[in-house]
Order: C-alpha cells, then structure tokens, then sequence
C-alpha cells in the first residue's frame, strides 16, 4: 500500500512511496506526530539524480525488517532537497558539523522541535569495516534518544550555536572596490591546473561561475593568462567524457583529473550555466568549438529535457537498466553494429574507442586530439571530414535513441529554469536563432503565469498534469526570485520587449518586500512567510549555483540602469558589503558576488537603437553589440521612436535621426549625440 509521498509531485518523492517505510513529506503533520508520540524524526534528504540515493533506498528503504526498525523507532521524513532548499542547507551544515563532511543521501537525526542530535551520509545495510550498519545505527540512536536525551540534546546545541552563527550576517563598514577583482585572481589562477584545465585534482566540477568572472577580469585587463587559463578549461571539457560527444551536454563532474570518466547524470544548472559561459568565450575569442558546443547542448536540452508547455526538466539519471553510465558508452563492437565499416574506423579514431575501453571494459567517447589536429592528420578535405564527423555523429545518436533512456526528474524549478531560460535568450539574440528566443519567451510565460499562487506570489516548482497545465506547489525561495529577474532582462535586450521589464520590477519589489531585512541590509534565502526553521536560511556561498544573494545585486543593478529606480542600486551596493571578507579571504567562494562588484565598479555604458526591428541597419548595430563579450553593457531598445512618458529614463524621449535607425551611447544617462551608422556607433563605443 502506498505512504503519504504517493501525494507528492517530486519524481524523487514519489520514487519511494512504496517504500515499506511508513515516510511523511516535510510538514507539521510529521512534526505535530514526532511531538504526539514523543519519538525522534529521521530525516532522510536525497534527489532524483543520486545514485547513493538509488542504492541506500533499494539496500534499506525497500527492506522490510529495516522499515519496520524505522517505522518503530522514529518519524520518518523524506525531503526532496531540490524542493526544499532551505531544509537541506541547515541540516547538511548540521552534519557536516558534526562529522566534518557531508553529501547525499543525508541521513539526520532530529528533535520534534528539528533540533539535530546525530547525522551522517549513506549507511549500508549491515556492518561493514569501519562503517556500522543502518540498522546498529537506528537502534542505537533509538536508545540514545530513550535513555541520554539530555546529554544528546546538550551537545546539540552547539551545533545549533553553530547553525545560526554561519546565517548571521555580519556588518562590514568596507568599502565595494575594484581591488577585491584584482585580489581574486591570485587565489584563482593558483589553483588552476595547467594541464587539464579546472581546479588541481580530482574530482573536476565544471565551476562556470569562476570561469564568467575570469572573463571579466581577461575584458578589464586584456591579460592573456587569464584568456589561456579559461580556454585551456573549456577546450579540455569539451573534448573529455564530461561532454556527451554525441547527444550533446555536460555530466555533473568527472572522477578523474582529466575530464573523462564523468558521473553520468546531467543537471539542468549545469547545462545553463555552460552554455552562458561557452556563449561568452566565444564572443570574446570566436572559436567555432564554443560555437558548436553551446548549439550541441541547446540541441539537447531542446529535444530531451524540455515539456510541451515550455518547462525545462531538472535532471537526468546517471543510470539506466540499474548501471551507471550504460546509456552513454560504447563497444567498438556495437559502432560497428550501426556503422559503414568505414564510417567505424571514424568514429573510432575520432572519439578515441579501443578494444579494451576506458570504462569497465567499455568506452566513453571523448577527443584525444583537438577537432583542428585531427583535421589536419587526416589528409582529408576538412569541410568534407566535419560534414562526415556530423554524419556519423547524427547516426550514433540515432541508434543510441533506441536504449534504455536513463530517467528524468521532470519537475520544472523557477530556479534552474531561469538560468536556461537566459542561455535560450542570450545565445538566440547573439547567433540570430529566434527559435531559442521563441523558446524562451515560452519558458518566462509558463513560470510567470502558471507558477504562481492565488496572491501573485511567485512559487518554487511545478510538476505537469496535461501538455498544458500543472501543479504549482512551494513558496519560492530568493534564487528563484532573483534569477528570473536577471533572466527577464536578459530576455528584454534579446527582444525589446518592455513587458519583461515591468515583470522584472515587480518580482524586484516582491523580492525586497519579502526577502530583504533593513536592518542588516542582506536578503535571506527564504522569505517571511515561509516556514520557520532552526535559522532564517542565508547561503552567501556559491555551491553549484550562484548564490541568491549575489545574482540579485547583479540583477538589480542593471535593473536600476533601465528603470532609473536608484534604491535597486543602492540595495545591491549594500548587500555586497557584508561579502567584503569573504571576498578578500576566500575568493573562490563568491565568484558570483565579485561579478557583482565588477558591475559596481566598471565604466559601463548603455547602448539604446530606436528603430524599426526589420531595418537592416538595426539588425547590424544588434549584430556588432553581440559580437564581442561586454558583460557591463546594458541594451535597450524601441521599435520606432520612444514616447514621452517612456518608462525608462533610457528610453524618455529618444527619437530617430531624419527617420532613420539610430543609437544613443550613453553612461550614466549622459548619452552622446545619436549616430545612424554601425561604424559611428563602434566609434563611439571605442
């Protein structure tokens, strides 16, 4: 019979609501029971995508004299922590308190009142060397609970002491300058392998963030090193495993130091965040490979991980048929199944597939020479070799398409669907593609008009019920808030569209009103309606996405340049100062919020082209402002002349030159006088 998740919307809720345990989602219900029958809560966090995850539940939660120790001893609780955020920041912090690491499955032992006595991560089910089994590990907490709370509960409460001072905020008296960029490449560039590219060792995370400000620092000094740094990183994970060669997209990491054995799942940020950044690579460097990979990805994204309705899914699994990576590697045996024998000897040269493989016997594709070293090996023509390249490409993932697919996390999040609602929209508007910029616009009308609740609020998730219309469910949190903000006005430059504007500001003021306490002058992750926790949540950290925080000061700023509304500027500027010492002391960290600053701190300018969108002349003043990488630049824009009562200051009042396209250079509203040339325009600019 199935427990109380069979009502949830979380695929990885629902993939445990047979579980012979008797589970509760996260809710008073569990805690009013905890409290009722005076019993521990065991908390138990995962996702969709875990593999741990998938073997903790099939080893422990799907056997039936384990569940019944739970469901005797304990108030079980599973939390979906792409769900709940905020549930799964205090309680890993707790058990990495207690522990000294973390990770998932997180298995957490709390009070009634959701005070955590006892944590770890994954348990097996029987005693193993140096690791008690789950079961030793519930009776003997189960007894502890019974027989020493007293004592339990008073270490406790220096985990908690510790819990709340992490989410305090801190005044800083500093001041918001441009040494803090130029202090952050030391710390960057020390830690960069200059072999394989990314962070030295292993495990490599794709870390774009670092890479994004990297850019910024190459666009403010011109250094070469830093420009090598970011290519050597984004060469080496385009060619490794990490990059599914042929299905385009990136794996969430690899386990090894040269990008090549990949954990398989691929996670809807990564996959954004990637093609923002290769997106600017290329703008600053033109390499094709950047080209080719953000089209690959946007490719993949659009035929496997994107509803009808416009949502963006969350993950896929990294496994399938119960193997990990089995979806994904390759035999030469099986590339000859489906190729030309010609055709084979291609490919397998090409994604460097041997007899003996690279994985369990298998081979994951990867480049072992750049795409340019093995053109000029072959000694064939290379527009004809890359046409073949792409032919075969096209058939292997053809024949791929008939396997067993690795699952999908199909819940649609605000969050993560705004950063690739903003890679649609920039990489569209700079490669001239409208149908990514057709796609998302349908992606903004779904998580604005349909993930909302009856009072306008702006909520976390929606899970489909038809191809047109789903369950919205969950408060949402400051990162939703502030990426769709800055998704929004990404999406303004890439249409002129002042509707995302005035969309944008509302979420703003929703966001301030909601997320931002005056007297610490910081937002929170959580707003004031939310349910209270041990803490009010404040993560300032970036983790495998930027944080909340530091993408609304981003946001705000440029939403302060269009709407001249100074108080969203001010708002940012003071939201950063409390990150001063982190920013000085652990750069690495808050990448994002040095972005922040390098907006605050740069000679920006603001470019606005009145003019009809089908005159050529707009579209080549479009074209030149997208081809380079400027980051601190903020476009707008109108179709014909602006009117009086224009709701930007931008926009008030500009006219066309003698009716012709025209554009205004700008900074700081003190514009120069109108050209109606692209070659006037770059003149200006320069």
């Amino acid at each position: 019979m199935p427990n109380r998740l069979a009502n949830e919307t979380s695929p990885y809720l629902l993939q445990h609501k047979d579980n012979p345990v008797d589970w509760y989602p996260w809710g008073e219900e569990a805690l009013s029971a905890a409290r009722l029958l005076d019993k521990p809560i065991l908390l138990s966090i995962g996702y969709s995508s875990c593999h741990w995850c998938h073997v903790m539940a099939h080893e422990s939660f799907e056997n039936e004299s384990i569940a019944a120790v739970m469901n005797t001893g304990f108030v079980n609780i599973k939390v979906d922590r792409e769900e709940l955020p905020d549930v799964d920041s205090i309680y890993m912090t707790a058990v990495q308190a207690m522990t000294g690491s973390g990770g998932w499955p997180l298995t957490v032992f709390i009070t009634p009142d959701g005070q955590p006595f006892y944590g770890g991560t994954y348990f097996p089910p029987e005693d193993r060397p140096n690791m008690a089994g789950f079961p030793r590990v519930l009776t003997a907490v189960a007894d502890a609970y019974a027989t020493k709370r007293s004592e339990l509960l008073e270490n406790s409460q220096q985990v908690v002491n510790a819990i709340r001072e992490q989410s305090t905020p801190q005044k800083n008296d500093g001041t918001v300058d441009e040494s803090l960029i130029f202090g952050s490449f030391t710390h960057l560039a020390g830690n960069a392998d200059q072999e394989n590219g990314g962070s030295q060792g292993a495990p490599k995370f794709p870390q774009p963030m670092v890479y994004e400000l990297l850019l910024r620092y190459w666009k403010r000094t011109g250094s070469s090193q830093v420009l090598d740094i970011v290519n050597l990183t984004l060469e080496k994970m385009a060619h490794g495993g990490i990059y599914d060669q042929i299905g385009g997209g990136f794996a969430r990491y690899s386990v090894d130091d040269a990008w090549l054995v990949p954990h398989f799942e691929k996670m809807l940020y990564d996959n954004a965040q990637l093609v923002s950044l290769y997106l600017h690579a290329y703008q600053a460097t033109k390499k094709p490979l950047y080209r080719r990979i953000v089209e690959e990805t946007l490719e993949y994204v659009t035929r496997e991980m994107t509803h009808a309705a416009g949502g963006f899914y969350s993950a896929s699994d990294a496994d399938s048929e119960g193997v990990e990576g089995k979806f994904f590697v390759w035999t030469p045996a099986e590339i000859d199944e489906v190729l030309e024998p010609s055709d084979a000897e291609l490919a397998k040269a090409y994604w460097g597939v041997s007899e003996e493989g690279n994985f369990e016997g298998s081979n994951i594709l990867h480049l072992p020479i750049s795409q340019a070293e093995f053109l000029s090996r072959s000694g064939q023509e290379p527009l004809e070799l890359l046409a073949d390249i792409e032919r075969v490409r096209e058939i292997l993932l053809e024949a791929r398409s008939k396997r067993i697919a690795p699952g999908i996390d199909d819940k649609i999040l605000v969050s993560w669907n705004s950063l690739m609602l903003k890679a649609f929209a920039e990489a569209g508007a700079v490669f001239e593609n409208p149908e990514w910029v057709d796609i998302a616009q349908k992606n903004a009308r779904l998580l604005l008009d349909q993930v909302r609740d009856s009072e306008g609020r702006l909520l976390h998730t929606w899970k489909a019920t038809s191809a047109t219309e789903g369950d919205a469910r969950l408060l949402g949190y400051l990162d939703d808030h502030a990426y769709l903000i800055e998704a929004l006005l990404v999406l303004y430059e890439a249409t002129f569209d002042f509707s995302y504007i005035d969309e944008a500001r509302a979420l703003a003021d929703q966001m301030i009103e909601r997320f931002w306490d005056k007297d610490w002058e910081v937002f929170y992750d959580t707003s004031l309606e939310h349910s209270k926790l041990l803490v009010r949540p404040r993560d300032v950290l970036d983790n495998a996405v930027p944080s909340g925080g530091a993408v609304a000061a981003l946001a705000l700023q440029r939403l302060g340049v269009i709407t001249g509304q100074t108080d969203y500027a001010a708002k940012a500027e003071a939201s950063m100062k409390a990150l001063i010492p982190h920013m000085e002391q652990a750069p690495s960290a808050v990448t994002s919020w040095l972005t922040a600053v390098d907006f605050l701190r740069s000679n920006s300018q603001e470019v606005v082209l009145i003019g009809d969108a089908a005159d050529p002349v707009i579209a080549d003043m479009k074209r030149e402002l997208r081809s380079s990488f400027a980051p601190n630049t903020v476009l707008a824009g109108s179709n014909g002349d602006a009117s009086e009562d224009a709701a930007s200051p931008l926009l008030a009042s500009r006219e066309q030159v003698n009716g012709k396209a025209t554009a205004f250079v700008c900074e700081n509203y003190a514009c120069k006088l109108p050209v109606t040339s692209v070659a006037e325009m770059v003149e200006l600019l320069s």
